[in-house]
């Protein structure tokens, strides 16, 4: 049970940096914003406030700790619980500032984008809150699918591997050719009594002492020689022996 709450740290490192990066940002964007004229009222850099307590800091802070976990992490639990830190955190970063008004008195806490301009009001409320808490869940739900659905300490199944008990097949005998087949001579019916012996002789083969003009001249005319007769009038039992 142990080896299956295990995991290996590569699996949630890349996430973990990028999650230790966005709560960095979260936190401290707030307090040097204003440096490159990217702020929230109040736009002087470095003043702290409630605010900026509930809405930047903290989850700012959970984040980094979620990432620091899944880059750590060698346990599943301790991985998982990571990711679920982070998310619920860039959850926040979206929703803390619209629920604020609730116990704030109808008043939003965070302050109002500093700048003059609407296309920086709108980058700096994307930066700061909305596009920066999406892409915090994002990234830990990312985490969170990789750690949680492949099962550590399955063992993968070699696709070649022989099972023990498997019992090698017996190879059949080969099927008999036409030249493991000795001829047997037929004789025709109403040929007369037959004779005892009617095994035929072996062909002599151009291996055995035949004079080389001799086996030319059977060659040539495809004389074969006859089964020896045997001429004692024996008559045979009609099978072949």
């Amino acid at each position: 049970m142990a080896g299956m709450l295990q995991m290996r740290r590569s699996r949630g490192a890349f996430s973990g940096f990028l999650l230790i990066l966005l709560g960095l940002w979260g936190a401290l964007i707030p307090f040097i914003g204003p440096y490159f004229h990217f702020a929230y009222t109040p736009d002087k850099a470095w003043t702290y406030n409630t605010g900026r307590l509930w809405l930047e800091l903290l989850p700012g802070a959970a984040v980094f700790l979620g990432g620091v976990l899944l880059m750590a992490a060698r346990s599943r639990h301790t991985a998982l619980f990571g990711a679920l830190l982070a998310a619920a955190a860039g959850a926040w970063f979206v929703l803390g500032q619209s629920l604020s008004p609730l116990w704030n008195h109808h008043v939003a806490l965070g302050g109002t984008p500093a700048s003059g301009t609407q296309y920086m009001r709108i980058m700096e409320q994307l930066g700061f809150f909305t596009a920066l808490g999406v892409v915090i869940v994002f990234v830990a739900g990312a985490a969170l699918g990789r750690i949680a659905s492949v099962a550590s300490g399955i063992r993968p199944v070699d696709v070649e591997e022989v099972p023990e008990t498997t019992v090698p097949v017996e190879r059949m005998p080969e099927a008999r050719t036409a030249a493991d087949t000795v001829p047997v001579e037929r004789v025709p019916a109403g040929a007369g009594p037959l004779p005892a012996r009617t095994r035929m002789e072996p062909v002599a083969s151009p291996t055995e002492d035949v004079p080389p003009r001799r086996l030319r001249d059977r060659l040539r005319t495809g004389e074969t020689r006859r089964p020896t007769q045997d001429t004692t009038g024996t008559v045979g039992s009609g099978t072949i022996q």
